[in-house]
Parts: C-alpha cells; sequence; structure tokens
C-alpha cells in the first residue's frame, strides 16, 4: 500500500509517515472538521469557478448551478424538483 501511495504522490515517504503518525494521534472529530473544511474548500473553489461562467447569477443561482453539478442532474432533480 505504501509503495501504491508514493507512486501518487510527490511526498517523499519519510513525509508521509510523519503525516500519518500525526492523523493517527488525532481525534476523530478532529479528523473530522479536517474533512469538512476540505469539502467546505472545494465547494467555495467550484462555486468560484461557476462565478466565473456565469457573472451574472445570484448567489442562490450559483449554490443551484453547483448543486446540480455536484448531485448530478438527476438526483438534483429528485432533490429539489428541477427548480432553479
Amino acid at each position: 500500500m505504501k509503495e501504491q501511495n508514493q507512486k501518487l504522490s510527490d511526498t517523499p515517504a519519510e513525509v508521509l509517515e510523519i503525516q500519518y503518525a500525526i492523523y493517527r494521534k488525532m481525534s476523530p472529530a478532529k479528523k473530522f472538521r479536517i474533512v469538512c473544511d476540505a469539502y467546505r474548500f472545494g465547494q467555495s473553489l467550484a462555486m468560484a469557478g461557476i462565478k466565473m461562467r456565469h457573472p451574472n447569477a445570484g448567489e442562490k443561482e450559483v449554490w443551484h448551478l453547483w448543486a446540480k453539478q455536484h448531485l448530478g442532474e438527476d438526483l438534483y432533480n429528485k432533490v429539489y424538483g428541477g427548480k432553479n
């Protein structure tokens, strides 16, 4: 597994081991917060891209465009009834 991870990363193996040790010491709540923060950061980047492509879109429209992109059109329509 470590060999496979190393092939996918430009981070030296020694540094990855330190990182893994830090993660092992973290509480589940802290790990969850890190994942949530990363998710929100990714969402904000995606929404910024949508805003660049649709400069006249309001905040609500940008969110709906993101949700449709994120969920896929079928699930978006099931959840939001195809409303925009």
